[in-house]
């Protein structure tokens, strides 16, 4: 085939949404360098297959690298999955703050490798911006319940959006960074209802009290404890929590499923989502991945979403 005639079949993947003071530098080998507002991290990405673009000598600039357990010889600790658990090495440790999207958010290197932001999320916040706008003009705000919320982004996101937000997550610790990233956005800490609880416990109660929301959120984990020690397994426990939100979800409204680093598909996702309403011409499902644009314009997949809207 004559190269200049060569196409090349686009995969199914949301539009991504820059954030100010976020980039991808570089990918590959297994690693990811970005550059999170006054610093350049290097961390481990398991699907960065490809060779990467930049030297070796251009990525030990970075002043954060993570260095995983198992590639120092240690013992990963109980709880936290192989090729997850580590620590940061690096001039400056510290907590720092990334002003993004007009909120601003205080990032910590984690044991996780996680540091409290995931830019891919930018298109779904995106996304809850359009809902909130479509929903707007009632005499009450309308309601979101973010499930698995972690440290808030998405939560900040729709409040200002409009909605009047319940932040459920399982860590004490999370729960405190979401007040952090409040007040670091000038926000009043009493702004979001934060709930310390199990994720599939608390839906089971909100369904029990006839409560319902214009928009549900749900990131979840492959594996997690909740605060009291429920034990959380995707494949076990997701097709029931999806059917415990079906009954949470108003006349008009949305949900977004997003996971990482898990060996489902897209399609699958789908099939659940269409149980929640599959008969009702007024439902409307998206799904395909979402990702982050590198510097170069090489895509790095970060994790499969669906996006379930009805009447909307």
């Amino acid at each position: 085939m004559d190269p200049e005639k060569r196409t090349l079949t686009k995969p199914a993947y949301f539009e991504p949404v820059p954030i100010d003071g976020y980039e991808l530098v570089d990918s590959g080998e297994g690693w990811k360098l970005e550059r999170f507002g006054s610093r350049l991290i290097s961390r481990p990405d398991p699907q960065a297959l490809w060779k990467r673009g930049l030297s070796l000598d251009e990525w030990k600039v970075a002043d954060l690298r993570f260095k995983r357990e198992e590639d120092r010889g240690g013992k990963v600790p109980a709880g936290i999955p192989q090729g997850k658990g580590g620590k940061w090495n690096g001039r400056d440790r510290s907590d720092w703050q990334l002003d993004a999207h007009g909120l601003s958010f205080v990032l910590k290197p984690t044991r996780f490798k996680h540091v409290g932001l995931f830019p891919e999320q930018a298109a779904n916040w995106r996304f809850i911006e359009e809902m909130g706008a479509k929903l707007a003009g009632g005499d009450e705000r309308p309601k979101l319940l973010n499930l698995f919320g972690y440290t808030g982004a998405a939560s900040l996101v729709a409040h200002r959006a409009g909605f009047d937000v319940t932040h459920v997550d399982a860590s004490r610790t999370t729960i405190g960074w979401v007040k952090e990233n409040l007040e670091a956005s000038g926000m009043d800490t009493n702004s979001l209802r934060l709930i310390l609880d199990d994720a599939l416990g608390f839906a089971r109660r909100e369904t029990r009290r006839g409560n319902l929301y214009a928009g549900v959120l749900l990131d979840p984990p492959h594996y997690g404890r909740g605060p009291k020690g429920e034990k959380w397994q995707l494949e076990e426990q997701l097709a029931g929590l999806l059917s415990e939100v079906g009954g949470l979800l108003a006349e008009k409204s949305f949900c977004v499923l997003s996971t990482y680093a898990v060996g489902y598909s897209p399609i699958a996702f789908v099939n659940m989502l269409q149980e929640l309403d599959g008969a009702n011409p007024a439902v409307a499902i998206e799904a395909g991945e979402l990702v982050i644009p590198e510097r170069s314009g090489r895509l790095l997949p970060c994790g499969f979403c669906a996006r379930w809207r009805r009447g909307l």
